[in-house]
């Protein structure tokens, strides 16, 4: 889906035949007539390739023409989309190619990208797009793709209050002057979370960042504040393609989804916010980073999700801002074709992004638990998996035979002293109706079906289908039917054919239940059917004998076998290329808490019917879990503002915890069906280095960095790579290329161990004077020789380890060690090392 173009046939034909197949219902001479957006990206290079200084240079701000301007000020400032200012000179040029190129011809220029990629996205044929790849000014011409979107405790669990905050000065400062930047759905303005009435404290808007505030029908002036200081929406791809719902989606940066909101309060909502949903109260929310500042870049929307074109735009523009981190709970729909995963315009803008100093975080994909599922690939981008944290919610039905049943449902819970009768909503039909016929009615949407006089004072027992996954159904409907009869409670069970379905607890504001297993569900409905009381000669019920009781589940629980890696957390090995050859990178980094998080929600979000009209939702994924790693991003940038983004990223990763609540080891789940059951140790390619320690991550003892020539050198290093790296990077690569595992990341990742293989890493100390020793277990069919095994090392000073790694046998398997080096200071640093191929010997040896 993502494909390196460049000059010459051979590249050009693979990506003429990609867009024969999007066409192919066409004709070739009519699919030569048919447009389509195309990224185009030239040879010379962007304006952060140019002016690293444009990130903070004396409250200065580097346009992305070189010209200077100041950008001092206390508010964000507000501006309507019909706003026109000065056309940039960049723009005049990408205008000036377009005209000589296609001259006379109609076409539509969508975007210039600026800043982190010099380019454009444009509308055109495929024979305009063939003109425009052969020019001499231009390096790669690419189809646009899709791609897609992948709390009150979770601060408690990671230890922020007596942890990472009080390091900082407490909940109150945590963050202060550092702007997150959310590549997402957008936001709801008018939010709690994002208020910044904050009359105790002044809140003003750091001077690096210089963004705006759009102004629309939807997003009015002053929907921006201190807190939330810049606002826009890109959508001109989408536009394009006739898809676009303004209904739903909201030309504006106005959260028409509810992922954005949350996944914005998540990393940087305000501390203290009353999480109140269906009338229940559920504690108080924060985000990881509450004093941080969050600037929006709407590029993805409910109705189709985003594309490639618009999501760069949006990056592009929040460098130009001067964000600081850039979070994206966004994947692409499939792995990138080509040479390498790591060339597509995305993951290309975002390295330039790291040029420029803005640490890059990214969700790793709902696609687990399969091996090479993650969606994330690159090594500049911190890659975060889905995790549980120690809080869960649940409840319980006890049957009259005194059985127990365990399910779902944030739900008040009946009488404690009291049982009641259950009724199926099947044996509870209006006789008057030809509710009968209708497949459905035993999910209880319609009132209407069913007899009050059966349902009134007992518990309705109504099924869960595929239809309330697909949202055909939903259980908020139920409720509501349940309601007007006025049964006691409502109970689902489990349709069969729903297999692998997570629920997440849903808000109920009477009594309630979902049994989520098959099984469970059977065991309800034998003992409901065998309670039936029948007339013998017209088998018509007579009394329904079945009782029972609902449990509330409103108040949480505490599990100490947390943290454990989530099923749907995508995996590891990181593939190199499209045929999934395994990159010698550890993907993802870290797991963060990614299941069952409470945050803000948008007062119009569509993406979760049963949390519709609420001002907070339950969310899973690893879209929950990336926004948290951006939050304490956020807090060591506030320690170590001289940190690179690499620097942030080793932190939080040589820190991570390899244990659970108990001690033991973290686990992971292995399967979609009973996912609690199929589990076993995590490894790192299920949890990177581990689960984020917010606390370790402040004090680290040593980092390991990796600069922007580093990556370039590593893209160099892939074979046949050479042309596309100066296509997108303007750089030649000649001899300095630097093989994946070489580079100066806190993991040692071997796809192919042939006999043996030395490489090194470079640590930085960033505390005091401390004396290290190092430790290390070897991989299963390999030994591991560390050099040295002491060293003392003074702040600021560095220290070279050699590792050298030989294979014991012969094994496809892959196998995992770590190395560990232990500071007389009480530092610990933690190196994850993964082998997959060994081979112990070389046949063609002779």
């Amino acid at each position: 889906m993502l494909m390196e173009g460049r000059r010459g046939a051979g590249v050009w034909g693979v990506m003429v035949c990609l867009a024969v197949f999007v066409w192919c219902s066409c004709a070739q001479g009519d699919a030569d007539n048919v447009t389509a957006v195309y990224i185009v990206t030239l040879k010379q290079g962007p304006a952060s390739h140019y002016y690293d200084e444009l990130r903070v240079k004396k409250g200065h701000h580097f346009e992305g023409n070189g010209s200077v301007g100041m950008s001092r000020f206390d508010k964000p400032r507000n501006t309507s989309r019909t706003d026109r200012g000065h056309k940039p000179y960049i723009d005049r040029l990408h205008d000036s190619l377009l005209k000589r190129a296609l001259r006379g011809e109609n076409y539509l220029k969508l975007y210039s990208y600026r800043y982190l990629i010099n380019g454009f996205a444009v509308m055109v044929t495929q024979q305009q797009a063939y003109r425009l790849s052969m020019r001499k000014e231009v390096s790669n011409v690419i189809l646009d793709f899709s791609v897609r979107t992948a709390t009150t405790h979770t601060p408690l669990f990671l230890g922020l209050p007596q942890g990472a905050w009080a390091q900082e000065g407490g909940f109150d400062t945590a963050g202060e002057g550092v702007v997150i930047g959310f590549i997402d759905t957008g936001i709801d303005p008018i939010h709690p979370s994002f208020s910044d009435n904050t009359p105790d404290k002044p809140y003003p808007v750091p001077q690096h960042f210089s963004g705006i505030c759009e102004v629309t029908r939807d997003f009015p002036s002053g929907s921006c504040n201190r807190k939330l200081v810049g606002a826009r929406h890109f959508a001109a791809s989408a536009i394009t393609r006739g898809i676009f719902n303004a209904t739903q989606d909201y030309a504006s940066p106005f959260d028409g989804d509810g992922h954005g909101t949350h996944t914005a309060a998540i990393a940087a909502g305000n501390h203290g916010i009353e999480v109140v949903v269906a009338g229940h109260t559920f504690g108080n929310a924060s985000g990881m980073a509450p004093r941080s500042h969050i600037a929006v870049y709407k590029a993805l929307y409910k109705s189709f999700g985003g594309f490639a074109a618009d999501v760069v735009a949006a990056i592009d523009q929040a460098a130009q801002d001067g964000v600081d981190i850039i979070s994206l709970s966004i994947t692409p729909n499939r792995r990138p074709p080509g040479i390498a995963t790591f060339f597509n315009p995305i993951d290309m803008a975002l390295l330039s992004a790291v040029k420029a100093g803005i640490f890059v975080v990214q969700a790793a994909g709902n696609t687990g638990p399969s091996p090479k599922s993650i969606s994330s690939f690159s090594p500049w981008i911190f890659t975060v998996g889905a995790a549980t944290h120690d809080r869960t919610y649940s409840n319980s039905i006890v049957l009259g035979n005194n059985f127990t049943i365990s399910g779902v449902g944030l739900a008040p819970g009946t009488d404690e002293d009291s049982m009641y009768t259950l009724v199926s909503a099947i044996h509870a039909l209006n006789t008057t109706t030809a509710a009968a016929n209708d497949l459905y009615v035993s999910e209880c949407q319609d009132a209407g079906n069913f007899d009050k006089s059966v349902v009134k004072g007992n518990l309705l027992i109504c099924s869960y289908s595929i239809r309330f996954v697909l949202g055909l159904s939903t259980i908020k409907q139920a409720i509501e039917t349940a309601d007007n009869l006025s049964a006691a409670g409502i109970v689902f069970y489990m349709d069969p054919y729903v297999i692998g379905f997570q629920l997440n607890p849903v808000p109920m504001r009477i009594p309630g239940i979902i049994i989520p297993s098959p099984d469970d569900s059977k065991i309800l409905l034998h003992y409901y059917n065998s309670s039936l009381e029948r007339d013998d000669s017209s088998k018509k019920i007579v009394k329904f004998g079945g009782r029972a009781s609902v449990s509330g589940g409103i108040k949480a629980n505490f599990s100490h076998s947390a943290p454990k890696v989530m099923y749907y957390s995508a995996r590891g090995p990181d593939p190199e290329d499209n045929s999934l050859a395994n990159a010698d990178i550890l993907k993802p980094n870290v797991v963060a808490p990614g299941n069952f998080i409470w945050s803000a929600w948008s007062s119009r979000g569509l993406d979760s019917i049963e949390f519709r009209g609420e001002s907070f939702a339950m969310m899973s994924g690893t879209s929950m879990a990336a926004p948290h790693i951006a939050g304490l991003a956020a807090l060591i940038k506030q320690k170590f503002p001289s940190f690179s983004p690499s620097a942030i990223g080793s932190a939080l990763s040589t820190t991570a915890s390899l244990n659970d609540k108990k001690g033991g080891p973290i686990m992971a789940q292995r399967a979609y069906t009973n996912p609690d059951v199929n589990q076993s140790p995590a490894t790192p390619f299920d949890m990177g280095s581990g689960f984020v320690n917010a606390t370790g991550a402040l004090d680290p003892g040593l980092i390991l960095d990796s600069s922007y020539d580093d990556y370039v050198s590593f893209l160099c290093g892939i074979n046949g790579s050479s042309p596309v790296v100066l296509n997108y990077t303007g750089a030649s690569c000649g001899d300095a290329t630097l093989h994946a595992a070489d580079l100066n990341l806190p993991s040692i990742t071997v796809s192919k161990l042939n006999q043996s293989v030395t490489v090194q890493r470079v640590v930085t100390n960033v505390g005091g004077n401390e004396t290290y020793t190092v430790g290390w277990t070897a991989p299963y069919g390999a030994s591991v020789k560390v050099v040295p095994t002491h060293f003392s090392i003074g702040g600021g000073e560095k220290q070279v380890l050699s590792v050298l790694v030989s294979a014991t046998m012969n094994s496809s398997v892959a196998s995992y060690g770590r190395i560990g080096l232990f500071g007389n200071q009480g530092h610990l640093v933690n190196i994850p090392l993964s082998v997959i191929l060994k081979i112990s010997y070389n046949n063609t040896s002779g």
